[in-house]
């Protein structure tokens, strides 16, 4: 019989899968890579859709693409357009104190677009952008909703992340990490002003979730500790993850946050953050923390989504060591697990891999399952 992984995926989460994991392996940038090189997938995956390829392989799907239900509403005064000349396009927004441009070309090498000009080069423009956040209110798409259960039916339990917090709002989305931190030593008013306003208009978008049928909800950071500092993630990024837990956990959602690259120097926080679990904690060799260390810092409640190092994919690492490592994380980790690649297999990876793994996955809860009868 298949297995209905959205129902085991929130039964994992919710401490209803009586010590059974689920393995949830993203291979967006493997299928993206192959797509863009030849047009399509290689072997026996030609022709496969998304769906159809997590199928074959017997895994289950952290469907985000249910973020699609969520969309910015702008009140009237906030215009946007693009104009595209060549291979470069410009994205304006207009308001009534002024307008912010954001430029991004073609790239050679993959569908995704370079950034060559930012939305925020100057403390004005920040002080637009924080109109901007003022004058955003949120909606939810119930056809959405129902549109992408249909295309992805049980592979997984609807799954959003919300937008970036604070500083890595400036990093990721708005000004890169260089002219950020010069932001934050050369006008911190204007800063925590935009800070106050992106936070009245998540809690917006709060509001909007906790209506929702989604329950799985992922802070999209992308959290690394080689750009965030300790005194920047204590002063601006875990007050806000505590309001927003707070807020989340009030709707009985679960909560999770994408913390990828390094983490040494963060991890003393997450059991501080409200958070339910982490996402994407990379164990050396490509990360800079061990699976022993990750364990203490999570301690025996929060969830560790992910754990297997993308590395181990790839043939310059025998399958053993792959095999070795699953069977340390299950062992460390399970129940409060939901076993994923850290971050995701790379274009250069071997696919079966995952089903390997599955495979592993799929022992280890048929052990469950007969330790749970006999009990």
């Amino acid at each position: 019989m298949d297995t209905n992984f959205a129902k085991l995926h929130e039964d994992v989460c919710f401490d209803r899968a009586g010590g059974k994991v689920i393995w949830q392996p993203r291979i967006q940038c493997w299928i993206d890579d192959k797509m863009f090189d030849d047009g399509k997938l290689p072997g026996r995956y030609e022709g496969m859709s998304k769906v159809e390829l997590y199928k074959d392989l017997g895994c289950s799907a952290r469907v985000y693409e249910y973020n699609d239900c969520f969309y910015p509403i702008f009140d009237d005064t906030v215009k946007t357009w693009h104009e595209t000349q060549g291979d470069t396009t410009t994205t304006y927004i207009e308001t009534p104190i002024g307008t912010v441009t954001h430029q991004s070309k073609v790239s050679p090498n993959s569908w995704a677009q370079l950034v060559t000009k930012e939305w925020v080069t100057c403390e004005e423009e920040l002080k637009i952008y924080t109109y901007i956040e003022q004058h955003t209110n949120w909606g939810f798409s119930q056809e959405t909703f129902d549109r992408v259960k249909a295309e992805w039916g049980d592979l997984g339990a609807p799954t959003i992340f919300m937008p970036r917090t604070s500083v890595q709002r400036l990093y990721i989305d708005l000004m890169g990490v260089e002219q950020a931190i010069y932001a934050i030593m050369d006008y911190p008013e204007t800063v925590e002003e935009y800070f106050d306003a992106l936070r009245e208009c998540h809690f917006r978008l709060i509001d909007v979730i906790n209506e929702s049928p989604i329950h799985i909800i992922n802070f999209g950071d992308n959290i690394h500790s080689g750009t965030l500092s300790p005194s920047l993630f204590e002063e601006y990024v875990l007050p806000e993850y505590k309001l927003r837990c707070e807020r989340l956990h009030k709707a009985g959602k679960f909560i999770c946050s994408h913390f990828d690259g390094d983490n040494r120097g963060l991890m003393e926080y997450y059991q501080e953050t409200g958070l339910d679990g982490v996402e994407a904690i990379t164990p050396v060799p490509q990360g800079d923390v061990t699976l022993e260390e990750m364990h203490e810092a999570l301690g025996d409640n929060m969830y560790l989504l992910d754990g297997i190092p993308a590395v181990y994919f790839d043939a310059i690492y025998p399958v053993e060591v792959l095999e070795d490592c699953v069977r340390k994380i299950l062992d460390m980790f399970a129940p409060h697990l939901i076993l994923g690649i850290s971050d995701e297999i790379s274009s250069t990876g071997d696919i079966e891999r995952i089903r390997l793994v599955g495979k592993m996955v799929d022992e280890y809860n048929s052990k469950i399952e007969a330790q749970n009868a006999g009990k």
